[in-house]
């Protein structure tokens, strides 16, 4: 691919339809495939908006979950076939949509080079053969998919009897995008299921073809090293080969949030940097054998890919990732909810996006798996669950059920954003004789669950009016905290400009290194986690804390090494960014 830049999942909704938007232009983009009713009612939306003829999906046929998203990425697929054979369509012109395809390219791409030679040449006909050029030259962006691994609840039929783990929310996901028509991947995220790694291993269509190559590839995401390499070990024995690695920052990141034990995200990338021929070589030789287990001959190691993405927002960090760290692209995710040409962000959000303030964006517990979770405070899926508690009936109506856990009140597992769930919750909380503060907070934990299934998904609803009768119309929205620098809504032009440094979004915006963004994230983090634990404090969390210290420092030293191959040695921005790392260290050391 041209570009060196990417789209991550965002939420549910946001990048639902991503590719439809962007995919012509060879942007790649990631869909989530957790809903399948969202799935569904987009698939409507769209076989409306374009002509073709649907045929609803109903939720009680046989294996549903898994034939709906082959049936929306089947459909997403034939949207953006049919745009790029009209951007390809043969003319002596150049298209409006064509010369957009021209202009979001990077500057040095084979495109751009070409296109400057049709600008100079003056005889028709070279200049129609140079078009012809360009045409050919052309290339879609990826339809990736994302799936959570461990959002994998076991399903019921209309009795109520346990289906078998093959009809598992992850296992189903993975089925309906191994039997569509896309030549893409699968983003595996959220830590490693074992279950649904086996089931992998039994889909023909991630075996290799000729060369090496795959129809369906395997991205992991991953926030360091150590994780990436176990997985890849369990996934290479059983002739699984990760073609991408997908390192994501463990807090300066969008939605969910796993901080890495303060293991910082330069360090992170230099591991790689330094152990790439380990996920290329070394597992070779156990994805090799596994795979001729399998009665497939395999001479030739597949390539990989590594990517980083996570709170990047200027040009200069874009070229140092993908220039030092040997990078292959970088993903650029919440800067792109202010760009309706890309996402799906209704009227409402968008504005309030627009006019938060730094302290609008922060880490919270309100995700039902436990997991802190990047919030939006002038959300209204906030709005609507603080009108919950005041009215004494904190909790949602749980319909979806993805985020469901073991629990135990009832046989079945239970949503903690739950209204039923909650109300339990604070019986129990109510007699154990809590003193005003202790109460205080064990309710706030108790009650700042909410339901994401609904709110990440509302957005698509509301953008298109496709709202029913059953739905709110609250949204929840997950920017990473980058977003605050970015305070309008951009084209998708600007936007990719801004990427490639051919236009500043922002001039004038006092905005830190990334490093030290991340930097001051994880000291938050563990400012938060001893306040939270001072009362329970034990050997084992004491020794979680100091390991946490020490990898900072550590990180603080990397980052005073690296420092002069960020910034140009004793320039302003030199003297600021080895300031900042003074004064991180300080505030450490106090802890």
């Amino acid at each position: 691919m041209t570009h060196k830049f990417h789209i991550p999942v965002l939420g549910l909704a946001f990048s639902i339809d991503s590719p439809i938007k962007v995919a012509q232009f060879g942007i790649s983009s990631v869909i989530s495939i957790v809903d399948d009713e969202l799935i569904e009612r987009m698939r409507k939306y769209y076989c409306h908006l374009t002509g073709k003829s649907y045929e609803p999906i109903n939720l009680h046929q046989d294996d549903a979950r898994a034939k709906r998203i082959t049936a929306y990425l089947d459909l997403v697929y034939d949207i953006v076939q049919d745009q790029v054979k009209e951007l390809k369509s043969q003319s002596d012109i150049i298209s409006s949509k064509l010369q957009k395809y021209i202009d979001l390219q990077p500057s040095n791409s084979p495109i751009a080079n070409l296109y400057s030679k049709y600008l100079e040449e003056d005889s028709k006909e070279i200049r129609n053969f140079i078009l012809g050029e360009i045409r050919n030259k052309i290339e879609v962006g990826d339809i990736n998919v994302n799936i959570m691994s461990k959002v994998d609840k076991i399903n019921r039929d209309r009795k109520g009897n346990e289906l078998d783990a093959y009809y598992s929310d992850a296992n189903a996901a993975l089925r309906g995008f191994a039997k569509s028509k896309l030549t893409s991947a699968v983003v595996l995220s959220a830590g490693m299921n074992p279950r649904l790694y086996r089931y992998l291993a039994e889909l023909p269509q991630f075996l290799p073809i000729k060369n090496s190559n795959f129809n369906k590839k395997i991205i992991l995401k991953v926030s360091d090293f150590r994780s990436a390499l176990i997985q890849a070990k369990f996934l290479a024995k059983k002739g699984i080969w990760i073609s991408e690695y997908r390192i994501e920052s463990g807090l300066n990141c969008g939605g969910h949030a796993f901080a890495t034990d303060g293991y910082l995200l330069g360090p992170i990338l230099q591991e790689f940097k330094e152990k790439r021929h380990l996920l290329q070589e070394e597992l070779f030789l156990t994805y090799k054998d596994a795979i001729e287990k399998k009665g497939f001959s395999i001479s030739q190691i597949p390539a990989i890919k590594i990517t980083a993405q996570g709170g990047i927002g200027t040009p200069a960090e874009q070229d140092f990732l993908i220039n030092y760290y040997n990078l292959d692209a970088n993903g650029w995710g919440s800067p792109f909810l202010l760009v309706p040409e890309a996402t799906t962000v209704d009227e409402k959000t968008l504005k309030s996006l627009v006019e938060a303030s730094e302290d609008d964006f922060y880490l919270s517990g309100a995700s039902p798996l436990g997991v802190p979770f990047n919030n939006f405070r002038k959300s209204s899926a906030e709005t609507f669950r603080e009108s919950r508690i005041q009215k004494g009936r904190p909790g949602a109506p749980c319909t979806k059920k993805y985020l469901v856990t073991p629990s135990v009140y009832e046989e079945e597992p239970m949503c903690s954003a739950s209204r039923v769930f909650q109300h339990l919750k604070i019986i129990e909380l109510d007699v154990l004789g809590l003193d005003d503060s202790t109460y205080a907070q064990k309710l706030s934990e108790i009650t700042e669950k909410t339901c994401l299934c609904e709110g990440l998904a509302n957005a698509a609803y509301v953008k298109y009016d496709i709202l029913e009768r059953k739905d709110t119309d609250t949204v929840a929205i997950c920017p990473g905290p980058n977003t605050a620098y970015f305070n309008k809504i951009y084209t998708l032009q600007e936007m990719v400009d801004h990427i490639y440094g051919r236009h500043d979004l922002l001039r004038n915006v006092e905005r830190p290194s990334m490093f030290i963004n991340e930097l001051r994230l994880y000291i938050s983090f563990l400012e938060k986690y001893i306040s939270t634990n001072q009362n329970t404090m034990d050997a084992t969390k004491e020794k979680y804390i100091h390991k946490f210290k020490n990898e900072m420092l550590s990180g603080i030293s990397y980052y005073r090494e690296l420092s002069g191959k960020l910034f140009e040695v004793e320039t302003e921005k030199y003297m600021e960014f080895h300031n900042q790392l003074n004064q991180a260290e300080n505030q450490i050391n106090t802890i």
